[in-house]
């Protein structure tokens, strides 16, 4: 399959998709020509989901980047909190730049169907994002306890409590896991944002790329839906929004 015919799958849903190759590399090529920074000098953090699938599909130029950080859990909400955030902040080169890649994902089959993939070396379709699906289950059930976190499943339990806090909206869509994942994006990007203002950098860039991570199967691979993606200069305080950079034609 060839990549346009892969996006054409993707873009049904998502019709601003890059596959995660190309979004990377067109981040390279920014920090390198605009931010005159090498990838060595950024220290990228994630904040995606746990699943195995995210490790197997991530691009190698990544690796070109210092790290990753891990800082997702369950569907990529930021677990490690603020004080993940301020340890990986205290890492980065003196002159370089933080990179915090973040988001929930979502699977799509060459099929078309949406919240399943095709896993390496097996015959049927999962879940993907499983946590996201079982949380929706026990929303479409009506068996999530408003405010019950337990230690026990305490990540599966924060899901479920942001679904639960949409439920009308998450519910009425055509797409219930569609929707729900655009809710553990907001309460994902909410996050981050609370921590980079509580945070201090001692570098030269905070940047900042929200997106849905949308995985196939393995053969086909992974593509990124771009949502926010910033640049802080942290000399003058001043927030670049340069989304159009990302979502232009490659």
């Amino acid at each position: 399959m060839k990549k346009r015919e892969k996006l054409q799958i993707i873009k049904k849903h998502y019709p601003n998709a890059l596959t995660t190759i190309d979004f990377i590399n067109k981040v390279i090529d920014y920090v390198e020509e605009k931010l005159d920074l090498e990838p060595a000098q950024i220290m990228l953090a994630d904040s995606i989901c746990s699943d195995d699938v995210n490790s197997i599909q991530y691009p190698a130029r990544a690796l070109e980047f210092l790290g990753p950080f891990k800082m997702g859990g369950l569907d990529g909400f930021p677990f490690t909190g603020l004080t993940g955030m301020q340890a990986f902040a205290s890492h980065v080169p003196d002159e370089g730049a933080v990179f915090i890649y973040y988001g929930p994902h979502i699977g799509i089959s060459k099929e078309g169907i949406v919240g399943e993939i095709n896993r390496f070396g097996q015959n049927k379709n999962s879940s993907c994002c499983g946590a996201a699906k079982g949380a929706l289950n026990k929303l479409f059930d009506n068996s999530i306890e408003p405010g019950n976190i337990t230690e026990m499943d305490y990540q599966m339990n924060t899901i479920e409590q942001i679904l639960y806090n949409q439920k009308d909206r998450i519910l009425n869509h055509n797409i219930p896991l569609y929707e729900a994942t655009e809710v553990v994006y907001e309460a994902i990007d909410q996050r981050i944002q609370k921590l980079v203002a509580a945070t201090e950098y001692n570098c030269k860039y905070v940047i900042l790329a929200g997106i849905i991570l949308i995985n196939s199967d393995s053969d086909v691979g992974s593509f990124n839906s771009t949502k926010r993606f910033e640049i802080i200069n942290l000399k003058t305080g001043i927030k670049e929004n340069l989304i159009s950079h990302i979502n232009a034609t490659i």
